[in-house]
């Protein structure tokens, strides 16, 4: 059996992801909500690195600034740091078995957070609620389902 690559895969569920971040949620659950767009960046940095990168993951952060409505230029800055990261560590990631991926990517999340964390300070925008510091976790736990769902649609079988 031959292995079809999917092209559509990667935009659609980049819009999905994007999508997903501006789906509306009870005021309660909305400091969990796990950063949809990061995973999914993630995964495709990690498995087609040729055609997404840095500019990609600052094109995705401006248009997430545009649709969340937040500061410009803030996801822009969170998107190119994980891309950095994620490019620079690539070939050990890539080898890592799936909890220490998920580990790994839980600590990127929670870097994230940081950079969200110190860029409101700078600007002066208030604090979220502390639940916040908890979507990491969820993000963490969601990695490897996320992944096999995006390696399945991206590798079909014929």
């Amino acid at each position: 059996m031959s292995r079809q690559r999917n092209g559509w895969v990667l935009p659609v569920s980049l819009l999905l992801a994007l999508l997903l971040g501006v789906v509306p949620l009870p005021d309660w659950l909305q400091p969990l909500r796990p950063y949809w767009l990061a995973l999914v960046l993630a995964y495709w940095l990690l498995e087609v690195p040729d055609r997404v990168g840095l500019g990609v993951a600052f094109g995705l952060g401006l248009l997430a600034d545009l649709a969340f409505g937040g500061l410009l230029g803030e996801q822009a800055l969170r998107l190119v740091v994980l891309a950095f990261i994620m490019e620079r560590f690539r070939p050990r990631l890539r080898f890592f078995p799936m909890s220490q991926q998920a580990l790994t990517l839980g600590v990127l999340l929670l870097n994230d957070r940081v950079i969200s964390g110190v860029v409101h300070v700078v600007m002066g925008v208030p604090q979220p609620a502390p639940a916040y510091w908890l979507a990491p976790l969820l993000g963490m736990l969601l990695w490897p389902p996320l992944h096999l769902l995006l390696d399945s649609l991206r590798l079909r079988r014929q």
